[in-house]
């Protein structure tokens, strides 16, 4: 079991590292062991969702200064061991960019945040569920365009309007037959427990790697969330990672 001891000037952190994501437990080993992170900020703060910081830029950078793009010139593949590890508050994950320019969702080499999320009621989760499965339709059918590029392309060249609309109607009939196979989004036991209890961001799931979780200092966590911030989310008194060390 690998732990990792996060000094922060408003205290101490310590993550366990899951061994289920090896690739991102041990680059993130590799980081503390180098002192990547010592002297680097937590330079984006949202109250009720999470703090995220590991960009190297942020290192005594001045106030106004625009972070979040730094980064070590890598990224890492995907880790999501779903519905096993999830956004619970207290979750460790890897922050990325976006899937419009980052489709599989590979995480940032070295950015990470921790979730402090809210408490979810039964029914608000039951509406989320809805709600991923809509996006789940929505992702198979944006898959099934993406391989027939080609045709569409060669269709709208040739203004074949009747080919599209009929090329449309049998993608959301497959889109509608491979989400039935792959099957109805649904929250496991332990996510409800969790979400309903403790709290979390079960938004995130199956979206970002999670790759650990705050055996100890939780309690710092939430004093970072509650500092006042400035434009960007960025702590208007810098919060630091005075030293990251490998336990």
């Amino acid at each position: 079991m690998s732990k990792v001891k996060i000094q922060t000037t408003l205290g101490d952190i310590t993550v366990r590292l899951y061994d289920e994501t090896p690739l991102h437990r041990d680059n993130f080993l590799k980081l503390a062991k180098e002192g990547f992170y010592n002297g680097t900020i937590f330079h984006r703060v949202i109250k009720n969702f999470m703090v995220q910081g590991g960009d190297p830029q942020s290192k005594d950078a001045p106030m106004g200064k625009a972070l979040g793009s730094g980064d070590v010139g890598y990224t890492i593949p995907a880790e999501f061991v779903y519905p096993q590890l999830f956004h619970k508050k207290g979750a460790l994950a890897a922050a990325r960019i976006g899937d419009e320019a980052n489709p599989e969702r590979r995480s940032s080499g070295c950015q990470f945040y921790i979730v402090t999320g809210e408490v979810y009621s039964a029914g608000k989760l039951t509406q989320l569920e809805r709600k991923m499965s809509m996006q789940q339709l929505q992702d198979v059918f944006n898959q099934l365009v993406v391989e027939n590029r080609s045709r569409i392309l060669e269709m709208r060249k040739n203004r074949d309007n009747a080919g599209l609309m009929k090329l449309q109607d049998e993608l959301e009939k497959s889109a509608r037959a491979k989400n039935a196979e792959i099957g109805e989004p649904k929250f496991t036991e332990a996510q409800r427990e969790a979400y309903t209890t403790v709290g979390g961001t079960p938004f995130l799931d199956n979206n970002y790697t999670v790759f650990g979780e705050v055996v100890e200092g939780m309690d710092v966590v939430e004093k970072i969330q509650q500092v006042e911030t400035a434009a960007g989310d960025r702590p208007k008194v810098d919060v630091k990672m005075l030293e990251v060390t490998v336990l």
